[in-house]
This record gives structure tokens, C-alpha cells and sequence, in this order.
């Protein structure tokens, strides 16, 4: 369990029940790792997510997406800002990921949100992880 990067740890469980052909991952709940989960829905990376608050802790079930011959829909999870050096974006600078076939997950003053919303918004922040 990382305690140190939380969002590296959400990506990294996700990369490894992927490696493994897993139907689900079980992750620790938290704002961000949800609104991150939220993302991978709506851009349909994964399948869907249940969240499990309890009274001190939460779980966050994410239900991982598999295509023809069971190959997994994510193919890549980078960590962009890191505890050591942050990346902040304008958002006359946000772009594509992979010729537009992934995304860039940012963390603005509106929220977390794609880079392609933020971009049609006008607003920057930091740049937490590309999914393709």
C-alpha cells in the first residue's frame, strides 16, 4: 500500500489486475480515486465502479473493460505529476494523448476533469496521468 502517492498506487493497481486478467480491482477510497474512476467510466476504459464507504474506511470496486479475445481496453497508465516535480498546464497548452485515442486526467480550480473538457473550458492545472 503506498502512502506516499495515492494516485500512483490507484494507477499501478489498475496496470496489475490488468497484466493478470482480472474482472475487478479493489482500491481504497478517496475524493480523487473516485472522481479518477468516474473519468475512466465515462470515457469507457472500465466497465463500472461500486463504492463501499464504511464508517473510518471506503473500497472502491472497479470492473475492468476486456475486448475481442480478452485483451484489456487500457493499454497504458503514466503518472504525469509527481510528489517530486508537479506539472502544471495552461490550457492553451493541453494535448492530445496518442493522437486522440487516450486522455490526459487533470486536476483543476473547476475539478478533475479530462483535457479535452478543460482545453473547451479554458482552464489549466496540474496534470495528474494519461490513459490510452
Amino acid at each position: 500500500m503506498s502512502f506516499n502517492d495515492p494516485i500512483a498506487d490507484f494507477l499501478t493497481r489498475i496496470r496489475n489486475a490488468l497484466g493478470g486478467k482480472h474482472r475487478y480491482v479493489d482500491i481504497d477510497w478517496s475524493k480523487m480515486k473516485e472522481s479518477l474512476a468516474q473519468i475512466l467510466k465515462q470515457e469507457g476504459f472500465v466497465d463500472h465502479f461500486l463504492v463501499k464507504k464504511e464508517k473510518t474506511r471506503g473500497t472502491i470496486r472497479i470492473f475492468l473493460r476486456y475486448g475481442k479475445n480478452q485483451r484489456p481496453v487500457i493499454t497504458g497508465l503514466k503518472r504525469i505529476s509527481k510528489l517530486g516535480r508537479r506539472c502544471y498546464l495552461p490550457a492553451d497548452q493541453i494535448r492530445p494523448v496518442c493522437g486522440g485515442m487516450g486522455i490526459s486526467i487533470i486536476s483543476t480550480s473547476k475539478g478533475v476533469m479530462v483535457g479535452k473538457e478543460a482545453y473547451d473550458k479554458k482552464v489549466g492545472g496540474e496534470i495528474l496521468c494519461t490513459v490510452w
